[in-house]
């Protein structure tokens, strides 16, 4: 019975179906500002546990809250960028909506398939954008989408390091005047200013003592090092 009422239900015409489409997104990207909204209501709440932590000297609790900070800002971003690229989609629909009222058929869209292939290796519209993709598929919108992601485990290196550099920021910014031990690049920087200190101000006193003089700057440029 499905099958025959599937036979008899008259298709929709190429407005209906990309108005319908566009109606999808709009939705998609209200739900992407109600995922951002709660991980930065949930971002408050972290700062707080930081400094709690830092106030306890527990800087391995702090760090590794400070790293949740540097994760779920990145999947903001993320987040921002894929409702960047469904707004996109959406005026590119638009668009072929008059293309469509002339020659009576979906034409495909080069920009359209890109952005759709993007956001399918997206993993927090990943299973949407499947969906979206059968169906522009089969409308004649997009071709069929081949996976051609390269493999990134050359990258993980580099990314962990940036992603301890930032981890160290946050950590510095949100808890840099309680904590009991800053990041080491942080450390490092006051040890190095507070040597440069030392030398000028036994150069200024007219310090007679070679040797004394000769330490500071020994430690001065064990710091720069």
């Amino acid at each position: 019975m499905e099958k025959v009422m599937n036979i008899i239900k008259p298709k929709p015409n190429p407005q209906q179906q990309l108005k319908d489409w566009q109606r999808r997104l709009r939705q998609e990207c209200r739900n992407i500002e109600r995922q951002i909204r709660d991980i930065q209501r949930e971002e408050k709440t972290v700062q707080k546990a930081i400094r709690d932590a830092a106030k306890r000297n527990d800087m391995v609790s702090a760090k590794a809250l400070a790293k949740e900070i540097v994760m779920s800002r990145r999947t903001v971003n993320r987040l921002y960028e894929n409702k960047a690229q469904m707004n996109s989609i959406s005026m590119h629909l638009g668009e072929s909506v008059a293309i469509a009222r002339t020659v009576g058929h979906l034409s495909k869209s080069a920009e359209v398939m890109k952005l759709v292939n993007d956001l399918m290796k997206a993993p927090d519209v990943a299973v949407t954008m499947q969906e979206f993709s059968k169906e522009m598929t089969k409308a004649g919108v997009i071709e069929e989408f081949v996976d051609d992601a390269l493999d990134s485990a050359l990258d993980s290196e580099d990314m962990e390091e940036e992603i301890e550099e930032e981890v160290d920021k946050v950590l510095t910014a949100i808890a840099g005047e309680t904590a009991a031990e800053l990041p080491a690049a942080v450390r490092k920087e006051r040890v190095k200013q507070s040597a440069q200190k030392e030398e000028e101000e036994a150069i200024a006193e007219g310090v007679d003592d070679e040797g004394e003089l000769e330490e500071i700057r020994a430690r001065l440029a064990n710091v720069r090092s």
